[in-house]
């Protein structure tokens, strides 16, 4: 196998939004590892025809539809859902390319809630594994990825995996026991977001906003805000009180939202989140 900071081939076990959000960011990224990665280092197994089809025309990558015909690689990503997981890690677990212990892959895991132990027991006897909790955003670069080492995982796999996925946009490392809540935060995170848009669309709409101008309005303040809090380094509760008015018409929306249990909602969001999260471990 490649050295810990250098990686020639990679396989990609499941061609879904989120294995092609990881696939097409490396094939696109200019600095870090993956800098070296063109679509010649890419093989994806995936049992859809269509899929097949069209990734293999898109990104330019070789495509099989069983994980079994994939030739060796440095890094394995495993990027099933959580619910198909056991079954395809039991297909390949005999597998010689998925061999574990020193010369073996890494393996990299974007399946929700599934732990490092649970993995680990599925995959071949010492397989160096890094648990990875990503988001939707990778899609286009701006993706935001929490980070974990396996039992047999050395500090450069995980710091391989990290910058892998900080050429995606934001990556950290965390202790496992932190997943289910970076699950329900940033994970699920882009769902809340376009309910937030979308709710302030219709809640505009009420007032004569036409939809599709309400939508455009709205998700541009959402991008806004975030540009000026990233670019700025302001917190959220600063970046707040910078727009509330004594008296105003923003301080009068946010006492109303307040009022209407706005913080409870998203917490209680977030609750819901970290205990499904939990019981996919379980599944």
């Amino acid at each position: 196998m490649a050295g810990a900071c250098e990686v020639r081939r990679v396989s990609v076990i499941g061609g879904g939004k989120m294995g092609e959000a990881v696939l097409g960011g490396w094939i696109a990224a200019q600095e870090g590892p993956a800098r070296a990665l063109g679509a010649e280092s890419f093989g994806v197994a995936d049992p859809g025809e269509e899929r097949r089809g069209y990734l293999a025309e898109r990104y330019g990558v070789a495509c099989v539809p069983d994980a079994r015909e994939l030739p060796r690689a440095d890094v394995v990503v495993l990027a099933v859902k959580p619910q198909v997981m056991m079954g395809v890690l039991e297909t390949i677990r005999a597998h010689e390319p998925y061999a574990g212990g020193e010369g073996g892959p890494l393996f990299v895991s974007i399946a929700a809630g599934l732990t490092t132990e649970r993995l680990e027991a599925a995959l071949p006897e010492g397989a160096r594994l890094v648990r990875v909790m990503p988001n939707t955003p990778l899609l286009v670069g701006a993706g935001a990825t929490a980070v974990c080492a396996g039992a047999h995982a050395a500090e450069d796999d995980a710091r391989l995996v990290r910058e892998l996925f900080a050429s995606l946009g934001f990556a950290c490392e965390v202790p496992e026991a932190d997943m289910d809540a970076v699950c329900a935060l940033s994970g699920s995170g882009p769902a809340y977001v376009a309910a937030l848009v979308e709710a302030l669309r219709d809640a505009a709409a009420k007032h004569g906003i036409a939809p599709e101008l309400g939508e455009q309005l709205a998700l541009q303040t959402v991008y806004g805000t975030a540009l000026l809090m990233k670019e700025t380094g302001i917190s959220a509760e600063t970046c707040r009180a910078n727009v509330c008015s004594p008296g105003g018409t923003t301080l009068a929306a946010l006492n109303a939202m307040n009022a209407a249990g706005f913080a409870s909602v998203f917490g209680a969001g977030v609750d819901a989140a970290v205990t499904r999260s939990k019981e996919l471990a379980s599944c």
